[in-house]
């Protein structure tokens, strides 16, 4: 018997060079270095096209050449409701909604209870919490029916690492909001997920010891309490967000994905 050939044949062989977001947009917030950029970056190598936001210009600037011609970088501060409007106002200009929103931007810094200030609390959730929650309740009208909305937790927020109280605390919200919201926007068949990495080796973490030397320690001291017994690369926790993306994820929302090399399993 022959073999089929010919059209057929070819096109299989595109559907197989497609990638998992062609034709897609996403927007990545916090974008400009670690897991945003990324996260960007695969995203932009799997055919979408990718907004990316950060809040300083040369950053912003840097990361769009880095990312290639799929990306558009717009400054924004998701603590700030004005830029939020802004950003959306821009995304809607472009006419196409977004498929994909991956609700990164945060941070924290290391603080006891003993040590911790109004200024640090503040700050810590008006990232984390406030603007997780305003990015995503504005994103609303351009997000097409069907979106993946992913949010970033922490393995912080699981666990009772001593400094990490008002950071873990912002990311259990994180948390929550991916339950409630899951069910809210269940009508519109959008599937929202919390990516959950472990230590990874990231400009911001370094940034948390200060000097490089002190912080090649942190990096090796947090490595070696994970099963893997190394901290995670950004490119890595990429993966793991593309899979809640794209439609291999097709029956998740309200989970949870680990990519922490097993450090919450121990």
């Amino acid at each position: 018997m022959q073999m089929a050939s010919g059209p057929d044949a070819a096109d299989r062989r595109d559907v197989d060079a497609m990638g998992q977001l062609e034709g897609r947009t996403a927007l990545v917030t916090g974008g400009t270095s670690g897991i945003g950029l990324a996260t960007a970056v695969r995203f932009a190598a799997e055919g979408a096209r990718v907004f990316v936001t950060g809040r300083r210009q040369p950053e912003l600037d840097a990361a769009v050449a880095t990312i290639g011609e799929a990306a558009i970088g717009i400054r924004s501060d998701v603590s700030d409701l004005d830029d939020l409007d802004q950003l959306f106002a821009e995304i809607a200009d472009h006419g196409h909604g977004l498929d994909v929103l991956f609700a990164n931007a945060g941070g924290g810094a290391f603080g006891t209870l003993q040590d911790m200030t109004p200024e640090d609390f503040n700050r810590t959730f008006a990232t984390n919490v406030r603007g997780t929650a305003f990015t995503v309740q504005k994103a609303l009208p351009v997000l097409n029916r069907g979106a993946s909305v992913v949010l970033t937790g922490s393995t912080a927020a699981t666990s009772g690492t001593p400094a990490f109280g008002v950071y873990g605390a912002s990311k259990a919200a994180v948390r929550q909001f991916a339950r409630t919201w899951a069910s809210e926007l269940a009508d519109r068949e959008i599937r929202v997920n919390v990516i959950v990495p472990g230590p990874t080796d990231t400009t911001g973490l370094r940034g948390l010891a200060g000097d490089p030397a002190s912080a090649s320690a942190l990096v090796d001291q947090l490595g070696a309490g994970v099963t893997m017994r190394r901290v995670g690369r950004p490119e890595e926790i990429a993966a793991a967000v593309l899979f809640l993306a794209s439609d291999e994820s097709s029956f998740m929302t309200g989970s949870e994905l680990y990519a922490d090399g097993g450090e919450r399993q121990q």
